[in-house]
C-alpha cells in the first residue's frame, strides 16, 4: 500500500505561521476565473510546497473540486473530516495535469490536504461546508439510495467473510506451519481489497494492517499483513514476533468489521472509491510493489477490480440513464480486464505468481487498468441527480 493512507492515522495538523502568510497555502485563485467568494468548483492549485485554494467556505452538498498540479512531483488531494477520516481523495495527479473530484460533503469543518510526492500529512488548509442560502436543496433518487444501502451491505459481507479466513491464517502462523500460512495469505486479503476505500476511510485501521515497509511514517511500528508476509517468504521463518503480529492482525480486522456500519458511504463516494481501487492497481499491483515477497499481486488486483465493478453495477441504472456512452464503455472495459485476469487464473482458483508475469504482459495490464481508471474518473459526475 502507498504512503497516502499511512498519514491518515496522524493527528490533525494545524498549519499556521505567525504574522505571515501560510507557506504554500493561501486563498488565491489559480486564475481559472473562480473568485474567493464565488460559486462553481473549489479550485485547488498544488505545487511542490504549496496548496492554494480559491475559497475555504462553500455550500454543503454536491461539491466539485478542480485540482491543478503545477509542481514537479505527482500529488494527492484529500478532504479530511474529524480524526482524519477520509471524506474524498484523488491520488496520483501527475505534474502539469488536472483532476476533478466530485463529492457529497455535509455541513461542517474539514481540512483539504495536498500531498506532493504522495507522502506525509500534506500541506493542509481548513475549510467549512455551510448550510443556508448558498446550499442547494438536496435531490434524491430512490435508486441511488438503494445503491448506497446495497453497497454498505456488500462492504459488511466482505468484512464478515474476511474474519474466518484471517483467523485460519493466524492459526497457521501461531502453529508455526509455514506452508499453510503461505497458502492462506492471499485469500485472507480478498475482502479487504474489494472494499479498501471503506476500510481506509477510518484512517487508523489501514496503517496497522496493510502498510508496506517503505511506506512507514517516522516512528511507526510495522505491523499487519506485509510484515508477516516478509517473514514467511523473505525470511522463511515464524517466531514469537510473527505469532503476536498474527494475533494482532485478527484483532485489528475485527475492529474494521465492527466499524463498517459507521462508514460514511455516499453515491459519489462509491464512484470515487471505484476509481481509487483502480489507482491502487496502477500504482502498486501492476508494479509488483504490493506483495513483493509473496508475488500474490494478481489476487489483490482481481479483488480490486471486483470491488470496483460491484460499486459500478449498483450505480449503473442511473449512470446509464445520464451517460449511456460511458456505461457502455465501462461495461466493455470491465469485461476486457476481467478476461485478461482470467488468463492467469489456475484450475485451483489461484493466480500465477506475479514474478512470472513478463514486462510486456505487465504493460498490457497497465494499459487496461489506465483505460478503465480513466472511464471510472467520469462515473461520479454521471450519477449526480439532475
Amino acid at each position: 500500500m502507498p504512503a497516502r493512507h499511512r498519514s491518515a492515522a496522524a493527528t490533525l495538523l494545524v498549519l499556521a505561521v505567525a504574522g505571515a502568510a501560510l507557506v504554500g497555502c493561501s486563498k488565491k485563485s489559480d486564475g481559472s476565473g473562480t473568485s474567493a467568494d464565488g460559486g462553481g468548483p473549489v479550485q485547488v492549485t498544488a505545487g511542490d510546497s504549496s496548496c492554494e485554494l480559491s475559497r475555504t467556505t462553500f455550500p454543503a452538498g454536491h461539491v466539485e473540486i478542480a485540482v491543478r498540479n503545477k509542481g514537479s512531483k505527482a500529488t494527492e488531494v484529500y478532504v479530511y473530516g474529524e480524526g482524519d477520516k477520509i471524506i474524498t481523495e484523488r491520488e496520483n495527479i501527475g505534474p502539469g495535469t488536472r483532476a476533478t473530484i466530485n463529492a457529497e460533503i455535509k455541513a461542517g469543518s474539514y481540512e483539504v490536504a495536498c500531498k506532493p510526492g504522495m507522502a506525509g500529512d500534506g500541506i493542509r488548509q481548513k475549510v467549512t461546508a455551510t448550510t443556508g442560502a448558498g446550499a442547494a436543496p438536496a435531490k434524491s433518487d430512490a435508486r441511488l439510495d438503494q445503491a448506497v444501502a446495497d453497497y454498505r451491505k456488500y462492504a459488511q459481507e466482505q468484512a464478515d467473510a474476511t474474519i474466518p479466513v484471517v483467523e485460519q491464517f493466524a492459526a497457521a502462523v501461531n502453529a508455526g506451519d509455514l506452508e499453510k500460512a503461505k497458502s492462506l495469505f492471499a485469500a485472507s486479503r480478498v475482502g479487504w481489497e474489494r472494499t479498501e476505500p471503506v476500510a481506509e476511510s477510518f484512517g487508523d485501521i489501514d496503517p496497522k494492517t496493510d502498510t508496506r515497509e517503505d511506506a512507514l511514517e517516522a516512528g511507526q511500528e510495522w505491523t499487519g499483513w506485509h510484515r508477516i508476509e516478509k517473514s514467511l517468504w523473505a525470511d522463511g521463518r515464524i517466531g514469537d514476533a510473527e505469532k503476536q503480529l498474527a494475533t494482532r492482525l485478527v484483532a485489528d480486522l475485527k475492529d474494521w468489521q465492527k466499524r463498517v456500519p459507521q462508514a460514511e458511504i455516499t453515491v459519489t463516494g462509491m464512484a470515487n472509491g471505484a476509481k481509487e481501487l483502480l489507482d491502487e492497481v496502477s500504482k502498486n499491483k501492476v508494479t509488483g510493489e504490493e506483495d513483493r515477497y509473496s508475488h500474490t499481486d494478481l489476487f489483490d488486483f482481481a479483488a480490486n477490480v471486483e470491488g470496483a465493478r460491484q460499486a459500478y453495477e449498483l450505480l449503473k441504472p442511473v449512470a446509464s440513464e445520464n451517460d449511456a456512452a460511458l456505461a457502455e464503455a465501462l461495461d466493455g472495459q470491465f469485461e476486457s480486464i476481467q478476461a485478461l485476469l482470467a488468463k492467469y487464473r489456475q484450475a485451483d482458483g489461484t493466480y500465477t505468481s506475479y514474478d512470472k508475469v513478463t514486462e510486456p504482459e505487465r504493460k498490457t495490464f497497465s494499459g487496461a487498468v489506465d483505460a478503465l481508471g480513466e472511464l471510472l474518473s467520469k462515473l461520479a459526475v454521471a450519477v449526480v441527480v439532475k
